[in-house]
């Protein structure tokens, strides 16, 4: 399912959904993936001052993938060896 994000605050929501589809409390979902408790509860909350190496923590190991659509135009502008789907 791909879901559009307007806000960095947007994620949080989503994060909350996909624990809760898992069955994981937060506690549990906290440890599993090397985060505080407090930081999960903050992200999935929607504080807009999440450090995002941590958020990417959580995202990965919730199994949440973040994909960029880019306008097709910015292609021949992107870093070689940047991977495209």
């Amino acid at each position: 399912m791909r879901i559009k994000l307007s806000k960095a605050t947007d994620i949080g929501p989503l994060v909350r959904a996909v624990r809760k589809a898992q069955k994981m409390r937060q506690d549990d979902t906290a440890g599993a993936v090397g985060v505080s408790e407090n930081f999960l509860s903050k992200i999935e909350h929607g504080a807009d001052k999440a450090q995002w190496n941590k958020l990417f923590q959580v995202l990965q190991g919730l199994g949440i993938h973040v994909v960029l659509d880019l306008p097709e135009e910015a292609r021949s502008y992107l870093p070689k060896g940047t991977e495209q789907s």
